[in-house]
């Protein structure tokens, strides 16, 4: 039975479960995904390509066309609303003024004919329209608005660059005027889809430290999906590791790195480069995921797992380990109660 979250919860997903129609069949890729979000928290989320974690991320927002996407199930909770449950104006009243999202390549979401302050202007003025403000703002004040927002994401030379198209800009500059027009409506949650994929490292680091800072500044709350457990654990507060479309861990970030539950975590850690011991060999997780037009009954992990038994043919749920940290693992929950 699902029950609405609690008053003081930002984000509330509850067993969502999603699929797509293919011509093979129905691909299950979201199964009883659930997680909250407090306001001002930064949940990571982490797994290999093809888990789940994007669509989890547009699942939220209503950007999953439907046909081929169909939600079988679930709820997700903003703000005490149920977004399944809104219709397509209040979705875009949503989008941007409540909830923004950075996408992982600039080059795609950013306009090749137009110049930025262009593109940031018409978001500017689309969210004003989209609020509840009395007063709809100007083109001129838009400007004024734009040049501020590319100061907070410390862009240089803002001015020069509101006249520049996306490819006169470096990756690093492009992924900053991304961040600026998801804080134009200034929202209270921001999704950020792997923003540092095709950025150097110094870059990388550069907008992790942003990112970081505008959470700080403006209290925001951030959903970071990404690949790198190292960039979860610099710049997280809690993990959520997915696994073949399913939560297999949910746990804070100290707890995931001092004593992952999950056998799945423990081979994600192992394959980690060591800086001190870089001739450490690394250890590879054998097998390959499920087929989910077709998954493996009870445990999704278990024709991978070498702890895997009798008791994996029934599908685990998350279950709590201490306040910290649930995991989805018979043999979590059993190495739990011998310990107790």
């Amino acid at each position: 039975m699902i029950t609405s979250p609690a008053n003081n919860v930002l984000l509330s997903v509850r067993d969502l479960r999603l699929s797509f129609r293919t011509f093979d069949g129905s691909y299950q890729a979201l199964d009883r995904i659930s997680f909250d979000l407090m306001p001002g928290e930064s949940l990571g989320i982490v797994g290999e390509t093809g888990c789940g974690k994007s669509v989890t991320a547009r699942a939220i927002l209503g950007l999953l066309p439907s046909p081929p996407a169909e939600i079988l199930g679930g709820e997700i909770w903003f703000n005490g609303s149920n977004l399944l449950e809104a219709n397509q104006k209040d979705l875009r009243n949503i989008r941007g003024n409540e909830i923004s999202m950075i996408f992982q390549d600039p080059m795609t979401f950013l306009n090749p004919v137009f110049t930025i302050g262009y593109q940031l202007i018409d978001v500017i003025i689309a969210h004003n329209k989209n609020s509840r403000v009395a007063k709809k703002i100007t083109r001129s004040q838009a400007y004024d608005v734009a040049l501020s927002i590319l100061e907070k994401v410390q862009l240089p030379n803002p001015h020069r660059q509101m006249d520049c198209y996306p490819h006169q800009l470096s990756g690093g500059m492009r992924q900053r005027v991304l961040i600026a027009m998801a804080l134009c409506g200034r929202p209270k949650l921001l999704i950020a889809d792997e923003p540092t994929t095709a950025l150097d490292v110094t870059i990388q680091a550069q907008i992790l430290d942003l990112i970081a800072e505008l959470r700080k500044d403006l209290g925001l709350s951030v959903v970071l999906i990404t690949h790198d457990l190292g960039v979860v654990a610099s710049v997280c507060d809690r993990v959520l590791v997915m696994y073949a479309g399913q939560v297999v861990e949910d746990a804070s970030v100290k707890a995931l790195f001092t004593k992952p539950g999950h056998p799945y975590t423990r081979g994600l850690l192992k394959a980690v480069p060591d800086p001190l011991c870089p001739s450490k060999k690394l250890e590879a997780i054998p097998g390959n995921l499920p087929n989910l037009l077709n998954p493996p009954p009870g445990c999704r992990f278990e024709p991978r797992c070498g702890l895997a038994n009798e008791a994996c043919q029934k599908t685990p749920v998350l279950d709590l380990i201490d306040q910290n940290q649930q995991v989805a693992c018979w043999n979590a929950r059993e190495a739990v109660r011998v310990k107790n």
